[in-house]
């Protein structure tokens, strides 16, 4: 999973970047709303960690952006301001949590990972992916996919009916992607064709020409 952190304070940058990483997650840090928007632009993040007094510009104006890109990330916002009217505003515009500074870091590791964990099962007609236990359920027959096709097809299923790039997965599901080709992911696509599309007779993830991939299920197909 990958977390965007967006906080001006270079050295808590550091240290949420070291300590996330640690737990195995993804991460991204920027200073500023501006160089967040261009991060969000190429990349889809499950959270999104944000300091909520940037001076830029008022920051919970980033709120509808993210919302429309990917409905589905996390947003928690971390601020200096202890006051009710503050925290308040800051859910009603969006975020899904609101952590005050100066905070312990293994809580607000452990409030992340409850926010990432109730988005992570993935129930859709019959079929079931769990990603930390790394089984995925077709009507409760276990299916063969471990891994990257799994990592996958977890990825798309979380932005269903999105159209989403080579690129994206793999920033998304990599650690170092400019070293990858992106042909991995074809291979990876093909797994889960083979290990549950054909098996099943349906249809789990479409190509997009030139675009992408989107996951489609459920959908009804013949498969030869």
């Amino acid at each position: 999973m990958r977390i965007l952190i967006i906080e001006n304070d270079v050295k808590l940058n550091s240290i949420l970047a070291a300590v996330l990483k640690e737990h195995g997650y993804l991460n991204d840090v920027v200073e500023n709303l501006e160089d967040a928007k261009y991060y969000l632009d190429i990349r889809h993040y499950d959270l999104i960690l944000m300091n909520g007094m940037l001076a830029d510009e008022h920051s919970i104006d980033i709120f509808g952006e993210i919302e429309n890109i990917n409905p589905k990330t996390v947003i928690i916002v971390i601020s200096a301001r202890d006051d009710i009217k503050s925290e308040i505003e800051a859910l009603r515009s969006g975020a899904d949590d609101y952590i005050r500074k100066p905070f312990d870091l293994g809580v607000l590791v452990a409030r992340i990972q409850a926010r990432l964990r109730s988005n992570k099962i993935i129930e859709i007609n019959g079929l079931t992916i769990n990603p930390d236990e790394e089984i995925a359920t077709y009507k409760e027959v276990e299916i063969d996919l471990k891994g990257k096709p799994l990592e996958v097809l977890t990825y798309l299923a979380q932005h269903r009916d999105q159209i989403i790039s080579k690129e994206q997965i793999l920033h998304a599901l990599w650690i170092e992607p400019e070293l990858v080709t992106p042909n991995v992911i074809d291979v990876a696509i093909q797994r889960i064709r083979q290990k549950l599309d054909i098996p099943f007779g349906i249809t789990t993830i479409e190509t997009v020409r030139r675009r992408g991939f989107r996951f489609i299920f459920p959908k009804e197909t013949d498969c030869t």
